[in-house]
């Protein structure tokens, strides 16, 4: 399991909450390395929406759109990096409280599981909820409609992950 790809990983995350239970037992390296590629993709498009549609909502002012056209240039490197710290810190936080979240199952399951093991496949069930808000911010659909499906589908993969760990003896 150690020369799984990004790529098997991904997909497993979509369409196999089964197997997110044996990644419960990858290398911490595997899964930031994952998590990092999801906050990378969630920043690029968060900067194509920000060059979209952001920028005017900066330099829409006419006392200032002179100045702003001068610097314009070093907006979008302060944008990118602005929007990874945020977008790392986000997740971060989520796939933590989904974890805690999770934790609270694997007793009443009678399973073995530390939170860390917990946190590992709480990173691959928030696969879901990371696309699910990238396509929600392309349609006019509600925030907490969105919010909510995210939430029930990155549980279920958690609690189906769970169901994989081992007996307690």
């Amino acid at each position: 399991m150690k020369n799984i790809s990004h790529l098997q990983l991904f997909l497993d995350s979509l369409t196999n909450p089964k197997k997110l239970g044996a990644y419960r037992i990858l290398s911490i390296g595997k899964v930031m390395q994952y998590a990092f590629l999801m906050i990378a993709l969630l920043t690029a498009f968060s900067f194509g929406q920000f060059v979209n549609g952001g920028t005017d909502a900066i330099f829409g002012y006419s006392e200032i759109e002179q100045y702003a056209a001068d610097i314009q240039w070093i907006v979008y490197p302060i944008a990118v990096v602005f929007l990874f710290v945020l977008n790392t810190s986000v997740y971060f936080i989520k796939v933590s409280l989904y974890a805690l979240a999770g934790q609270f199952f694997v007793k009443p399951m009678k399973r073995r599981g530390e939170y860390r093991q917990v946190w590992r496949s709480a990173v691959f069930a928030c696969t879901w909820a990371t696309l699910l808000t990238m396509i929600g911010n392309l349609f006019p659909i509600s925030a907490n409609v969105i919010t909510l499906i995210s939430i029930f589908i990155t549980m279920l993969f958690i609690i189906i992950a769970i169901t994989k760990y081992p007996l307690t003896k």
